[in-house]
């Protein structure tokens, strides 16, 4: 799983003022009220912050953070755990062992901010998870939120996977075209399906998008 991290780029006010002048007299001519105008242009730039994993608002930065699952078989019935080493007995009914998984790593803290409008979040396989000649699609392992409001995007098999929208606001927010969400997203591999025994590696990336 990759740490993602966008730049900030940090608002810039760009005030452009236009004034003008006007005079009223005195003495025995009607009194009168000048009036001027001042004209303001403002520019509000985007700016998109994400993370997962280390790293915090305000300062880019973090590393890549690591994701582990260890698969453990056992025999059933028992069920007994196998051993390393030749010559060992054991009943076994012959129908394939179930996995338990052990994870690591695998729950991490998620942050967008934004005031770009509807933030939306892809994810997208960077490299297969691989060993040797022997490949396990991506969307083995899935993600969830500990908040619908910044929700974990499907995981696709390869490529790149459908979009999930963020919820605009949160807190320190003014209306919702600003987004300040935090989650924590917990990564689990679904152990249904027996795979050939290896030490797989790959990759994910998570992008933020906005308008």
């Amino acid at each position: 799983m990759r740490h993602a991290l966008l730049p900030l780029v940090l608002t810039a006010l760009c005030p452009a003022a236009q004034s003008g002048s006007a005079t009223s007299g005195t003495g025995n001519l009607p009194r009168n009220t000048p009036a001027v105008a001042l004209n303001f242009a403002i520019q509000i730039d985007k700016y998109v912050f994400f993370r997962i994993g280390d790293g915090a608002w305000p300062t880019p930065g973090g590393t890549t953070s690591q994701v582990g699952f260890s698969l453990s078989p056992s025999i059933p019935a028992v069920p007994t755990t196998p051993t390393n080493g030749n010559n060992t007995a054991v009943n076994w009914s012959g129908t394939a062992p179930p996995f338990a998984v052990t994870a690591s790593g695998n729950v991490l803290p998620v942050e967008v901010r934004s005031n770009g409008g509807q933030v939306s979040v892809f994810a997208t396989v960077t490299t297969p998870l691989t060993s040797g000649s022997t490949t396990i699609p991506m969307n083995a392992v899935s993600a969830t939120s500990s908040d619908a409001n910044l929700p974990a995007p499907p995981i696709p098999a390869s490529g790149t996977g459908t979009s999930v929208n963020v919820t605009g606001g949160g807190t320190g927010t003014v209306n919702s075209l600003v987004t300040i969400r935090t989650a924590n997203w917990t990564f689990a591999y679904d152990n249904s399906v027996s795979r050939t025994a290896g030490n797989y590696s790959g990759q994910l990336s998570f992008t933020a998008s906005v308008p």
